[in-house]
């Protein structure tokens, strides 16, 4: 056998992810990583707790980046990225162990399909939402490093590839939030970005937009049976519609 340096071993699929304070949930997320990917890289914007730490302490490759949006962040990731594959996961997700395994299969049988969609599971207070419009939350996370993108949206961000995906059979875990607070001070966040896309638009609120917030609820609670998912169900719902009408909200200005 001759000598020499070994050859590095390739990386076969990468793991990417955004982060900004994300101390609590990222240990989960990490740990639920461990044996699947190859490598790890977290782009954090301008985190003030632990973060940077948690990821480093797992072994992650971590680099800071000054926040300039969702879509932004999350192309800045992927061009950090060196796999053949790319799983995209948020810090509030878990990768269920039948899901490593599918993705293990997928990356190992070389698809046609460039990029595959995951359904999610979505917990709100520690309770799963089964309804009110969230039982069928499908996300495209796998997919080829080679020709995808993501859009450059500051918000609602999402992943562009060639051809159409096909989609797994297990699940992704959602952990969205852990209490009231956390919801409302994500909520805030995001409701200023989407506010600002408004104005950019020219679109302004209107008085008659309060009527979202009743319907939001009713839609939500009632049509998609929300109110099967008890307190939390209810609670979620009436959360996504403050949201919805707070983005608009947002966007008046009063006279003078």
């Amino acid at each position: 056998m001759s000598g020499g340096v070994p050859a590095a071993r390739a990386v076969r699929l990468s793991a990417v992810l955004i982060t900004r304070n994300e101390e609590a949930n990222l240990p989960a997320c990490l740990a639920s990583l461990a044996g699947l990917a190859d490598e790890v890289v977290i782009l954090d914007s301008e985190s003030t707790d632990r973060t940077v730490e948690v990821g480093q302490a797992a072994g992650a490759r971590v680099v800071r980046h000054r926040f300039e949006g969702f879509g932004a962040a999350k192309q800045r990731a992927l061009e950090l990225a060196q796999g053949t594959w790319v799983f995209s996961v948020d810090a509030d997700e878990r990768v269920t162990p039948a899901l490593a395994e599918e993705i293990r299969r997928v990356v190992a049988s070389e698809p046609s399909a460039n990029g595959f969609l995951v359904r999610r599971d979505v917990f709100f207070l520690g309770r799963r939402l089964r309804f009110g419009g969230m039982g069928n939350d499908w996300v495209l996370r796998l997919f080829r490093r080679a020709g995808a993108r993501f859009s450059g949206s500051p918000v609602h961000e999402h992943v562009e590839i060639s051809g159409r995906p096909a989609r797994l059979g297990a699940t992704l875990e959602h952990h969205a939030y852990r209490t009231l607070a956390e919801h409302v001070e994500k909520m805030n966040r995001y409701t200023d970005i989407q506010a600002q896309m408004k104005s950019g638009r020219g679109i302004r609120y209107w008085n008659w937009m309060w009527v979202r917030l009743p319907w939001e609820v009713f839609a939500r609670c009632v049509l998609r049976l929300g109110l099967l998912d008890g307190t939390a169900g209810v609670i979620f719902a009436t959360m996504s519609a403050y949201s919805a009408w707070l983005k608009y909200a947002k966007t008046w200005k009063p006279a003078g």
